[in-house]
């Protein structure tokens, strides 16, 4: 059951099997999810101009039976960086405020519309989507409800969708990855967080932060979830071969993804490997030092700063002081590459992705800690410029490296019931994306049998 509303379905797929039966009506579950929306739990996770869904337009939905489409009367939260039409897409920030109002939905935005899914509201994000943290100055920053007394970062950037999901306000979020956008505060905030390969999800209508290495996709409180949803949003049939965990050879990889995890995080990932080597799975440690690599291929600031700085150049010349400096900061590096340093690291990229995937050809998947931390308290990010790019550095190391591959990835939660939340990722290549869910599936079961 779902812990914040126990009354309700755990996930989208119990509650449409529950909608077939008659034990809840769609009715319900949408007014449920409206007050939680309106409620403290959620505050600064809606961007303030935007209403909340209603289900006013659904009352024929409301009988029981009725299962139309896969999404019918689920709640559904939006990234603000989505276009929907008739409404201006801010993306978390003031300057564009004066824009005019999109004139048709974003593909993903259209997807989910026609799979039946509710709009209950744009969640609030990261500037222009540019940190790893969560944090908001203009509107705000959603707490993360996995320690609502602490007050805790909920992960970014896709920060409110991340809790519309966890506290119940929507039962999927969607978001966009970039450097680990969707599966920190995925993995920050107890849920699960899937990263598609990057060409599987049409970006069209989405603002971009970097073309290169963008993803769309969506949190949600399930691996079955996160399979039903991207199959809504990449048009496409997912292949589940059921395959079982004493078939698969997992990789874990020692560079870079396990140095200085925190005690809560290293052990929840040893207490995780344990369990999956107990279900079966043959899990190897490799030294992949190719991740080592990335530091050199980025040192002239990497492709979302140049591409970033490619889209805001003219918006910086006039609203510079509009913008979170933090954001700015970094998206003011594009500015020092050239373009000869600009085709050089597309070069470096490519060539570095096949050395990267003739090394994980062996392998079903690989398992690394999503972040190497728990969430840390906000205040100590919010005032202190050195502490908050730390934070954001070493939320970004792990989860990064997929972008770059060009890969996919999902983190689901691998922490016991009422620890702080922390994420198992596994991941892999392009196009990898049925195999591994079909493994996250697998995952996600021997885990819940040995917490519950």
């Amino acid at each position: 059951m779902n812990p914040y509303n126990p009354r309700f379905p755990a996930d989208l797929n119990s509650a449409r099997q529950s909608f077939r039966n008659g034990q809840s009506s769609i009715t319900e579950i949408l007014e449920q999810a409206a007050a939680i929306a309106r409620s403290e739990a959620c505050r600064h996770v809606f961007m303030p101009s935007q209403a909340h869904g209603t289900t006013a337009a659904l009352p024929d939905q409301a009988s029981p039976g009725h299962d139309e489409s896969l999404l019918a009367g689920i709640p559904v939260s939006v990234k603000d960086l989505f276009d929907v039409a008739g409404q201006v897409t801010m993306a978390g920030s003031t300057v564009l405020a004066g824009a005019p109002p999109a004139p048709a939905d974003a593909v993903a935005v259209s997807r989910l519309r026609k799979a039946g899914a509710v709009l209950v509201g744009r969640t609030n994000m990261v500037e222009f989507a540019f940190s790893g943290v969560g944090i908001n100055p203009h509107y705000g920053t959603p707490r993360n409800p996995a320690d609502a007394e602490t007050g805790r970062i909920p992960g970014g950037s896709s920060s409110g969708a991340a809790v519309s999901v966890a506290t119940g306000a929507a039962w999927v979020g969607l978001g966009s990855d970039t450097g680990g956008s969707i599966r920190i505060p995925a993995a920050l905030c107890g849920i699960v967080g899937f990263k598609s390969t990057a060409r599987l999800v049409p970006a069209a209508g989405a603002l971009p932060l970097s073309t290169s290495l963008d993803t769309v996709g969506a949190l949600t409180r399930s691996v079955r979830d996160a399979v039903t949803v991207h199959e809504i949003l990449s048009a496409r049939t997912v292949q589940l071969a059921g395959k079982p965990l004493s078939s698969c050879r997992l990789a874990v990889a020692r560079t870079l993804m396990q140095d200085g995890l925190n005690p809560a995080v290293a052990a929840a990932f040893e207490k995780c490997l344990q369990l999956l080597r107990q279900s079966g799975a043959r899990i190897e440690e490799i030294a992949l030092e190719e991740i080592d690599e990335l530091a050199a291929i980025n040192a002239s600031g990497g492709l979302s700063a140049a591409e970033s700085h490619a889209w805001h150049r003219k918006l910086l010349a006039e609203h510079a002081a509009q913008y979170d400096p933090r954001v700015a900061l970094r998206i003011l590096r594009g500015a020092r590459m050239s373009a000869a340093d600009y085709i050089d690291l597309l070069a470096a990229r490519q060539a570095w992705i096949v050395r990267m995937e003739a090394r994980l050809g062996p392998f079903d998947a690989v398992l690394s800690p999503t972040v190497p931390i728990t969430a840390p308290p906000l205040a100590s990010v919010l005032q202190d410029d050195e502490e908050f790019f730390r934070i954001n550095s070493l939320l970004l190391r792990n989860t990064a490296v997929v972008n770059m591959l060009d890969g996919c990835a999902i983190s689901l939660p691998c922490h016991q019931p009422g620890e702080l939340p922390v994420g198992l990722m596994l991941w892999h290549a392009a196009l990898r994306d049925d195999t591994l869910l079909d493994l996250a599936l697998q995952a996600e079961a021997a885990l819940a049998r040995a917490w519950h």
